[in-house]
């Protein structure tokens, strides 16, 4: 029975011509018997790893030159479906000639890619990326059984997104750093929660420590904090001009917030802060409207006097607003 047949032709496109020639064909499937590695002098390493979520199940050869750790052979058996038969084949192959330091640097992301036909194009529908991580993680065990250590000493940060190898504080710090406000806006950024999208929410394929809604929620909470108490700050010591320039940002975020923002919104407008500029006599604050206050006529009269006037009373008296 043809491909089509079985699954329909929609889903036999969501893959690539080399995940389902190696599907049928894996190139390195098999075993290293210890008795051959040590006839060329040669160490054998074989390690198991079983991924729950999908009941998947690899087993990994490798034959290591000690004198320079270097894989000379590779050998893989898998247990579990053509996308898994795939992605194991190909990270064998991305291991020999490496040493284990260098293999233990692959990861899914690399499996992935190696599989594609063009470089723009993924390999396997998004559900399926699942599986090149189980390759990425038997490399760490085979990795640690060779140098007898744990295989989670590879692993120096919390991975939230196992598909894109995407870290805890990489994710923090992307939030933080670009203001982001959405889940859509996480993955557009860093790829997190584009692929089997088990690390989005509680729901997934398998169950995570972290999701990408509590780290975003509280991310965002935790900025929010640490802009009323900058404001806060400002408006108790009256020391706005001394802040640092982040400081002085944070402290007019939460004023425009708090007393700005939602009438601006309730007209289908806003604004953000661009710069601020510290010089003799005032503290010069540049601002860009942005939706139907950009244009408006009141943007430059009465709406502009009261974005000022409540900076000045919760900041500096010296506070100039000037709109670009």
């Amino acid at each position: 029975m043809a491909k089509a047949d079985m699954l329909g032709e929609s889903l036999w496109d969501a893959y690539s011509n080399k995940v389902t020639t190696l599907m049928n064909n894996p190139q390195h499937q098999g075993e290293i018997s210890e008795a051959e590695a040590e006839s060329r002098g040669n160490k054998l390493i074989v390690a198991d790893f079983g991924a729950e979520s999908c009941g998947d199940a690899v087993r990994l050869y490798w034959e290591i030159d000690p004198t320079n750790d270097k894989i000379v052979n590779s050998k893989f058996k898998s247990f579990g479906c053509g996308t898994a038969i795939a992605s194991s084949d190909i990270m064998t192959e991305l291991c020999i000639g490496k040493t284990v330091d260098e293999a233990v640097k692959i990861t899914n992301i690399d499996v992935e890619f190696a599989l594609r036909d063009d470089p723009d194009t993924p390999a396997v529908p998004p559900q399926k990326m699942h599986c090149s991580v189980m390759a990425y993680d038997v490399i760490k065990k085979a990795a640690g059984l060779y140098k007898g250590v744990d295989a989670e000493s590879f692993e120096e940060e919390i991975i939230v997104c196992e598909c894109a190898r995407v870290s805890l504080s990489t994710l923090r710090e992307v939030i933080r750093l670009n203001d982001l406000t959405t889940i859509e806006q996480i993955t557009d950024y860093t790829k997190a929660g584009g692929f089997c999208k088990s690390c989005i929410k509680p729901g997934g394929h398998e169950e995570r420590e972290w999701y990408l809604v509590d780290i975003l929620r509280d991310t965002r909470k935790e900025m929010d904090e640490e802009k009323m108490k900058a404001a806060a700050d400002a408006g108790a010591t009256g020391d706005f001009a001394n802040m640092t320039l982040v400081q002085q940002i944070k402290a007019v975020d939460a004023v425009i917030d708090e007393s700005v923002r939602q009438f601006l919104i309730m007209d289908g407008g806003d604004m953000e802060v661009i710069d601020i500029k510290k010089g003799d006599e005032y503290i010069d604050i540049y601002i860009r409207y942005l939706g139907a206050c950009n244009g408006c006529a009141s943007s430059a009269t009465g709406t502009l006097y009261a974005i000022e006037s409540t900076l000045k009373e919760k900041l500096s008296k010296n506070i100039r607003v000037l709109p670009i």
